[in-house]
């Protein structure tokens, strides 16, 4: 009778990907594995990295938000 299919919804898809694009730029070594260009005498390999985890924070927060409102509008949704 009503078996109710699960719906992907978009906001989750894209939580998904911004989650996942930092774990695909570090496994990707062979576009970092150099020394140049260097920032501030910095390795290309080490600033790299770093920016990297300014990057991971802002697509974490991107997905965290995206998620919290799909929530919420999914519970206002429920109650009319």
């Amino acid at each position: 009778m009503g078996h109710s299919r699960p719906v992907v919804a978009v906001p989750l898809v894209v939580a998904g990907i911004c989650l996942a694009i930092p774990f695909g730029a570090m496994l990707w070594v062979d576009s970092y594995s150099r020394l140049t260009p260097a920032l501030i005498g910095i390795p290309f390999f080490y600033w790299y990295q770093m920016l990297w985890v300014v990057l991971s924070t802002v697509l974490t927060v991107v997905a965290y938000l995206l998620v919290r409102r799909h929530e919420a509008a999914r519970r206002g949704g429920e109650r009319k």
